[in-house]
């Protein structure tokens, strides 16, 4: 959780994730982990949520700017046919 993000100072409760089909499981807080954290912990800058729930519901809460993309692997395909395989073979 970034400084200044809109989850900053409120309570998990108040978050409204619950709403959208979100779950915190853990909350991560410096070397602190807290499973199934109640829902009137306030949250501070730098806590981690794990959660469960919709993807793109979770997607909205990262911002666009923070988020990675990940680069699909592509293998090159190899430069002769496979061995053991004979043209016609069915």
């Amino acid at each position: 959780m970034p400084e200044g993000s809109k989850f900053v100072g409120i309570s998990i409760q108040d978050t409204q994730l619950r709403e959208q089909d979100i779950n915190v499981l853990t909350l991560y807080r410096g070397a602190k982990s807290i499973p199934n954290p109640r829902p009137e912990r306030i949250l501070e800058a730098k806590d981690k949520l794990l959660c469960f729930g919709k993807l793109d519901s979770m997607r909205g809460m990262v911002p666009a700017k923070t988020r990675r993309r990940r680069q699909p692997h592509i293998a090159d395909l190899p430069s002769h046919p496979l061995e053991g395989t004979e043209q016609g073979d069915s």
